[in-house]
């Protein structure tokens, strides 16, 4: 046992049982950072650790019916198999330019990741929750199931490369493309991460970058720390501590692209921040124009109606 790793798993699992944000994307830094395991391992191991915490999480939020099960099935209906898909392209990439590359390539993308997770963080925190309108359920129609897969493809194929994500980007697009309330978004985030994370996991566990020793050190300290956390969920200054995860986040991923390629993470970062502005936008867009031609539409009745009043008159 590592007393050091069981200690900084509780800090992590209190901090997700207080925000239901953090698990991933602080824990894979600071095993590469401070505690030096190589890149591939620490993405691999984290995502295995998370895969237990998130399932645990997900059947307590499922009991007490703050799950929004189709949104949840249709989002890994896309984040299955890009999540598989990412754990594939970093075993394509490791035997065709090297471990030692590789590890640059993932320090690159991993740091870029924390940026814009750390970034999204602190919009959340800051500004989002402020300016949606928030509802408690929807009836889900062909345009909610097609955003789903979308937000699902394009999140699992990150967190399967980079671990970072699961709860914090997906909460994020819940909360800007959905409009859920923060009961239906912890609950149907944590569900749907626990089956995003268990098929990244073992896709991980097949290509051998699973330390299950490592895996249950973290265990030992984040399964109390997510009960502790829990209990005082309620207590906490849970805005306070979004915006500080914000910044520890956005700090340290300024410190692990430092190791990694220089020309990579920035792209890394602009193109995963410009699909996940896209993914936010298009909803949006594709509303505001359904609703013009049902107003359109409403006008164009309401004429008609009037031309045959007038000509009956």
């Amino acid at each position: 046992m590592d007393p050091a790793i069981v200690i900084f798993g509780f800090g992590i699992g209190a901090m997700v049982g207080m925000t239901g944000m953090g698990g991933g994307t602080l824990m894979t830094p600071l095993l590469i950072l401070i505690f030096g395991i190589k890149p591939v391992t620490a993405i691999g191991t984290d995502i295995f650790y998370a895969a237990v915490t998130k399932t645990v999480g997900g059947w307590r939020h499922l009991r007490m019916g703050t799950v929004k099960m189709g949104l949840a099935l249709w989002m890994a209906a896309g984040s299955v198999p890009a999540s598989i898909a990412g754990v594939w392209a970093i075993s394509v990439l490791q035997s065709r330019i090297g471990e030692e590359r590789l590890d640059s390539l993932v320090y690159a993308l991993l740091g870029g990741a924390l940026l814009m997770v750390g970034v999204l963080t602190l919009a959340r925190a800051l500004i989002v929750t402020n300016l949606v309108e928030e509802r408690d359920d929807f009836e889900i129609k062909r345009r909610h199931k097609l955003a789903a897969v979308a937000i699902g493809a394009v999140t699992g194929f990150l967190i399967g490369i980079t671990s970072a994500g699961s709860g914090t980007v997906i909460a994020i697009l819940l909360i800007a493309v959905f409009r859920l309330t923060p009961r239906r978004v912890v609950g149907t985030d944590v569900f749907h991460a626990a089956i995003l994370l268990w098929a990244a996991g073992i896709a991980h566990w097949v290509g051998g970058n699973v330390d299950f020793v490592l895996a249950g050190n973290i265990l030992l300290g984040s399964i109390p720390g997510v009960i502790v956390g829990s209990h005082f969920a309620a207590r906490a200054p849970t805005g306070f501590l979004r915006t500080a995860l914000g910044v520890v986040l956005v700090a340290a991923g300024a410190l692990t692209v430092r190791e990694g390629d220089p020309v990579v993470w920035p792209i890394a970062a602009a193109v995963a921040g410009l699909g996940l502005g896209l993914l936010i936008w298009f909803p949006r867009w594709w509303n505001t124009r359904r609703r013009e031609r049902e107003a359109r539409e409403q006008r164009r009745r309401e004429r008609a109606r009037d031309l045959a009043t007038e000509t009956a008159g």
